[in-house]
């Protein structure tokens, strides 16, 4: 399958014609919204296995990391969100008080328009496809730029949209860079961007020549704290391992780095050893080809690891090996500081560095002089330790006793916070982030005579009644 590049002047054509059908209110009825949606989850779950052989060729991930958090969050949030679109679309009507209840005061939801979603790599589908739900469900015409890293997932979408969706309201935009310039210097009603903090800056700053509201989501390094003397610290080193193996580690939300209290580091690198073995039975490990493991993403990426594990002055105390510029076996450095190779950026790739530390008080010292981390992983049974990571630190997601579940909560808004981004989707919160909210009201003739004292010329009468907010007594503390 070809990788084609989208013609710039079908990208131009392929803008306008959105904006006219946004213009023409194709996208205003809930049935179209509806049936768009339900296209959407036939086409992920008629294809799901075309759509799984197209990640794995361009990443090498097992079929379980792909239908687990993408192919099958996507089929199940699209159908919600079509069960969901009356409710989640159902005008407001908010309390008000006695004397303006006949103003007929109400919160519509408006589709915000044009919208550009930039996809990554890394989750090709589902960090592309959930907010796209949610754009389809506020009525908005949408174009999709998904990761020319991807280069197989990229074409096979371009090819199956058009067989399920409405190419009058959305569409698939392929290419790299030169494309994605093209299309953030037209004029977007909503961008949401999900990648690196160096492109997110960018793409942020064409967003700002516009005025163009926008979702960031980033990546960070995300940190872990492990209670050892108040958890199980060998399910700890297994769900951490399992979440860091995820994609070979090229996740925004993996575990980055482990706290962990000094006295406990050598059991914690053992309970790793233990997961290791146990995921891994194989007679070369995980690298062995019956494991399975996700590959890096290309050379560049690999030598940035590689680079990485050669320059660290901790100690390699599991892994390390390598299989040409494919995968890296999961590695576990103890004794890591703070100022180590390691902790300089994001790692996104196999290798958890374990940082030395004396307890939960310096664990959230050195994650509050950090940048706000997308998401703070904390093992422990301690409800003491538990109140002080809610208290006392700030991420876009807090997880206790596990890594990496968050992301399928379609309950709950997940998004970075500061350095992480800003904004958040899944669920009514990926619809949220595509509408505005309309307020109305309807001031009857009748009230004409209770409005009199705004009128000029002003008297101190009018002042005195239209004065009286600033007089109301203040509760004492």
């Amino acid at each position: 399958m070809a990788f084609k590049y989208t013609p710039l002047e079908d990208l131009q054509s392929g803008y306008a014609e959105l904006r006219k059908s946004f213009q023409d209110k194709k996208t205003l009825p809930l049935k179209f919204r509806r049936a768009q949606l339900l296209q959407l989850a036939r086409l992920f779950q008629e294809n799901s296995h075309d759509l799984a052989a197209a990640l794995h060729a361009d990443l090498g991930r097992h079929k379980l990391e792909i239908f687990m958090p993408e192919i099958g969050p996507i089929v199940t949030a699209a159908v919600q969100a079509a069960e969901n679109l009356e409710e989640w679309n159902k005008p407001e009507k908010p309390a008000v008080e006695e004397w303006r209840s006949s103003w007929d005061t109400t919160i519509y939801t408006c589709p915000k328009g044009i919208v550009l979603i930039i996809g990554p790599w890394n989750y090709p589908y589902g960090i592309t496809m959930l907010p796209f739900i949610g754009a389809i469900a506020a009525g908005c015409t949408v174009i999709i730029k998904p990761s020319e890293f991807n280069p197989t997932c990229a074409q096979l979408l371009a090819d199956l949209f058009p067989k399920y969706l409405d190419s009058s309201v959305y569409r698939i935009v392929n290419g790299a860079v030169a494309e994605t310039t093209a299309l953030l210097e037209l004029k977007w009603n909503h961008i949401f961007f999900t990648g690196s903090g160096h492109v997110g800056r960018i793409v942020a700053a064409a967003a700002a020549k516009n005025v163009t509201p926008i979702t960031l989501e980033l990546g960070s390094k995300s940190p872990v704290f492990i209670d050892a003397a108040n958890t199980d610290v060998d399910l700890a080193a297994k769900r951490i391992l399992w979440g860091k193996m995820q994609n070979g580690g090229q996740v925004c939300v993996a575990p980055d780095f482990i706290l962990v209290p000094r006295a406990h580091q050598d059991n914690v690198v053992e309970a790793f050893k233990k997961a290791y073995q146990k995921f891994w039975p194989h007679p070369k490990g995980a690298l062995d080809p019956l494991s399975e493991l996700g590959g890096i993403l290309n050379p560049h990426h690999h030598a940035r690891l590689t680079a990485l594990l050669g320059r660290t002055e901790g100690n390699i105390v599991h892994g390390g090996n390598t299989e040409e510029y494919r995968r890296i076996e999961p590695t576990v450095v103890k004794d890591v500081r703070l100022d180590d190779s390691l902790m300089e950026d994001e790692l996104f790739g196999p290798i958890i560095p374990l940082v030395p530390i004396e307890g939960v008080d310096e664990a959230i010292q050195i994650i509050r002089g950090g940048p706000v981390p997308l998401v703070i992983y904390v093992f422990t049974d301690s409800e003491e330790t538990k109140n002080k990571f809610v208290e006392s630190t700030s991420s876009g997601t807090l997880v206790l006793n596990d890594t990496f579940t968050q992301v399928g909560v379609h309950e709950m808004p997940f998004g970075g916070s500061g350095d992480s981004g800003y904004g958040s989707y899944l669920g009514k919160f990926s619809f949220n982030n595509f509408v505005n909210r309309r307020s109305f009201i309807n001031v009857p003739p009748s009230f004409e005579p209770f409005l009199g004292y705004r009128y000029p010329p002003y008297s101190e009468e009018a002042f005195q009644a239209l004065s009286a907010g600033a007089n109301i007594k203040i509760p004492d503390v």
